[in-house]
């Protein structure tokens, strides 16, 4: 052990007395590390003498990029005393001799006899002692040594894909299926995960299934063919412990490589042939070369046809080594000093190729948290331009207000009355309400909104009311024609054709037409409004920012009202809907009966067709919901109907069952809910249109097929079709395959009705794209980052909060970068807000 650790130990007090600059060695003590291990790991003969060569290495490899002498010299202080107590500790003699491993000499194949006096000692690991320096390093980064970057973004970075060396016009196409055009898509193309083969391991300790790196020289190497003609390459590998066989199948030109007497690094799982230890089509190197793919936390990422996971791992290399350093780092240095963030070359290093399992962290809390702080400083951007407008005030009648109130048949409950005073006290502001009103299932959002939609009527303008689907249209326009008989109400939908579609068309433009129901028909390019003062957009989920956006626009900056009946957890609400003031009806309607779930499996399926069948003798309804099997109207129309009539003719051939699903026409639909709301229909067989719009007090049933395809956020919107009279209700849920994910969230289910809690768990189960349904259109995509990360969301939120408060426009010269990283982040999504 002596005298590769001597050797390194006069190299560190060269550079103490040289005051840390990195001097001691030339090129750097990086790049004397890799010289420097190989022939430690040789001399080492124990497993501890080992783990310390490493620990050592993995530490000196990230020496130039500690901040300052007081952190070098820390570190060179603790190594320097670990070896110190190691080579005492070796010295001494102790009673029990035991076996070691010796590494295998690289340059011969050596079978060294093991030494049966030397003695494995136990030094203290050094690891945490360095550890807590780079730790102290970490919460006290010197970034103000620093030059304040106030350049501009390199042109260079723009350059097509194929600039770069070994990437040709096929690999471009091919990288273009992965989104990677330019040289800066190539540097954010991050590993979608990691593989960690940085732990050596002597080959007599392997075990089946470790996934591990060993370093081993060749014995010999084989190509032989299979019976069905496929070549296979075997190589036998030493290290002086024992010897493994590496097979790989299709790649004779692998012999060509290792030869007899190489020195070779195999990383891969262990797997087990005929009771021996074997690698199967494990990565290699030799030991001489640039180690990419094995002896390191090697990256994964996503690939596309004709491009091989250690090629795109290569070219990675090439480009991190020669692009990353012209990125100006787009983050203020006192904002990385508040948060203590990597630089942004050094995370773009660590992120692609990690020197360890810390420094990988770091380099991704760097990277999503800058993605965290551009996604809200863009949506605090849109907010001030949208609030920076000059809307209109419209006065509130009060007089008229409290005798609307008074004449309901029902009182506001609480939480109503809350989110209108919210919502009209804005609209009495000339700065335009971007406001998202969030409420379960039956809480009252609909009145709230028909209120705000009154008040712009009476102050001479127009209301617009958008909503997701043709039904939800027809069932808010009936319920507000009932609630406002004196406005003049139109619904505008895309089945609308002819004189019908052209006369709403001249009522909108005329403002006859007072309040505007819709669906996307209402931002066409044909729909003018006279004066559109407030927009209402229900579901908003299912609509983008985009859509959003030109609904906004058909006035000059309206009140905007976005709705959701789906609980949106906290932490979503602020990634995606940062811009818009939140107000939450948490409320429920008194008299809102308990509606009791349960799930079954399929083979349960007749208990849940005799209970429909007690519940309707007994003078109630039902739904049944046929899921969504492909992502095909036809099919989901095909799914129900076949449904539909295997229970009308099977099931239930006494009962007077009726079908529903999105394609059918207006009339149609009309048609079938007419007919069940009015006790002609005993069971309604559907698709999931009834998710939304729908209200018929007397059923008390919603059984729901296939209920383990729905997240629960959907499952609980079903479940509110239902318990809207005085009845008991019920939700029965079949799950046609029961996975133990399924089986979580379908007994959530049956244990609480509160959309917020069942919306969180969501949330965490399917993650935010699930969650939501339909992608954000317009939204930026977040790489690195995860709406599940709370305590970051938060930080980068209130960071962006900091920013804007001392420069709102982020004009300051310091904020160049930052402000045209946030327009890059975002396209053109703020300048349609």
């Amino acid at each position: 052990m002596s005298s590769a650790f001597k050797k390194l130990s006069k190299i560190l007090e060269l550079e103490q007395r040289g005051n840390y600059k990195n001097k001691a060695v030339i090129g750097g003590i990086e790049k004397y590390i890799p010289v420097w291990i190989e022939s430690a790991r040789t001399e080492a003969q124990s497993e501890s003498v080992l783990a310390l060569v490493e620990q050592v290495a993995d530490s000196l490899m990230g020496y130039g990029r500690l901040p300052g002498a007081s952190a070098r010299s820390q570190l060179i202080s603790a190594i320097l005393e670990r070896i110190e107590l190691a080579i005492s500790q070796q010295e001494t003699p102790a009673a029990t001799p035991v076996k070691t491993p010796v590494v295998v000499d690289t340059t011969a194949v050596q079978e060294s006899a093991v030494d049966d006096t030397m003695v494995q000692v136990e030094p203290e690991p050094i690891h945490q002692a360095i550890q807590d320096v780079v730790e102290d390093v970490s919460d006290e980064e010197i970034v103000s040594e620093e030059p304040v970057e106030i350049g501009e973004w390199p042109d260079e970075l723009e350059l097509p894909v194929d600039t770069v060396s070994g990437i040709g016009a096929q690999t471009a196409t091919k990288l273009e299926k992965l989104g990677i055009r330019t040289v800066y898509d190539l540097l954010t193309h991050y590993p979608r995960d990691y593989v960690d083969y940085s732990k050596l391991k002597p080959i007599n300790q392997l075990e089946p299934g470790d996934q591990v790196t060993i370093i081993g020289t060749v014995k010999e190497t084989s190509v032989s063919s299979s019976r069905r003609g496929k070549r296979i390459t075997r190589s036998l590998i030493g290290d002086g412990t024992a010897s493994i066989e590496c097979t790989w199948f299709n790649q004779p030109w692998i012999a060509e490589k290792l030869r007899a007497r190489a020195a070779v690094m195999i990383s891969g799982t262990v797997g087990q042939y005929l009771g021996r230890n074997t690698f199967q089509s494990p990565s290699w190197e030799l030991v001489d070369g640039d180690r990419l793919h094995t002896g390191r936390i090697v990256p994964v990422y996503p690939l596309t046809a004709g491009i091989s996971a250690k090629v795109l791992r290569s070219r990675m290399k090439k480009v991190v080594d020669q692009w990353a350093p012209q990125i100006p780092d787009p983050l203020p240095v006192a904002t990385r000093r508040r948060h203590k963030l990597m630089g942004l070359v050094e995370s773009l290093r660590e992120v692609h190729f990690p020197s360890n399992e810390r420094q990988l962290g770091r380099a991704r809390q760097r990277i999503a948290f800058e993605e965290m702080l551009t996604l809200q400083l863009g949506l605090l951007r849109m907010r001030q331009q949208w609030r920076s407008a000059e809307g209109l005030a419209l006065e509130i009648d009060q007089e008229w207000l409290d005798g609307f109130v008074s004449s309901l048949p029902f009182e506001l409950t609480q939480a109503q009355q809350n989110a209108l005073d919210d919502i009209l006290k804005d609209m009495a502001e000339p700065v335009p309400m971007n406001r998202l009103l969030q409420g379960d299932v039956g809480c009252g959002k609909t009145l709230v909104a028909a209120i705000a939609a009154a008040i712009a009527a009476r102050n001479g303008a127009q209301a617009a009311f958008m909503a997701p689907t043709e039904i939800l249209a027809e069932q808010h326009a009936k319920s507000i024609r009932e609630l406002l008989p004196e406005h003049k109400i139109v619904l505008l939908t895309g089945s609308l054709v002819g004189r019908e579609r052209e006369q709403i068309y001249q009522d909108i433009t005329t403002g006859t037409a007072e309040i505007i129901i819709g669906t996307h028909a209402l931002i066409q390019e044909n729909v003018e409004f006279r004066n559109l003062a407030l927009a209402i957009i229900d579901e908003q989920h299912r609509f983008g920012v985009e859509q959003r956006a030109t609904l906004q626009h058909k006035g000059i900056h309206p009140h905007v009202l976005v709705m959701t009946a789906t609980p949106i957890p906290r932490t979503l609400a602020l990634s995606v809907y940062g811009d818009l003031d939140l107000t939450i009806i948490d409320e429920m309607p008194p008299g809102r009966k308990e509606i009791k779930t349960y799930w079954l499996e399929s083979h349960s399926r007749q208990r849940a067709y005799d209970f429909i069948t007690k519940q309707v003798r007994e003078g109630y309804q039902a739904f049944i919901i046929c899921p969504l099997v492909e992502d095909s109207a036809d099919q989901e129309i095909k799914s129900a109907t076949q449904e539909y009539e295997r229970l009308s003719t099977s099931v239930f051939p006494d009962l007077r069952l009726g079908l529903m699903h999105g394609r059918l026409k207006s009339k149609e639909k009309d048609a079938a809910m007419i007919r069940f709301a009015e006790g002609e229909i005993d069971i309604l067989v559907s698709t999931t249109v009834v998710e939304v719009g729908i209200d018929v007090p007397n059923a008390t049933i919603m059984l729901i097929e296939g209920a383990n395809r729905f997240g629960l956020a959907q499952l609980h919107q079903l479940r509110g079709r239902v318990g809207r009279g005085e009845a008991p209700s019920y939700c029965i849920l079949l799950a046609d395959r029961v996975t133990p994910e399924a089986k979580e969230r379908l007994t959530v289910m049956t244990q609480t009705d509160d959309g917020f809690v069942l919306a969180e768990k969501d949330l965490h189960l399917r993650g935010p794209g699930e969650f939501l349904g339909t992608r954000q259109s317009g939204l930026p995509d977040l790489k690195m980052a995860s709406v599940l990360d709370v305590e970051l969301l938060e930080e980068a939120r209130e960071e962006a909060q900091t920013l804007y408060q001392h420069d709102q426009w982020l004009q300051d010269p310091v904020h160049n970068l930052l402000s045209s990283q946030v327009d890059r982040f975002w396209h053109d999504v703020a300048g349609k807000n």
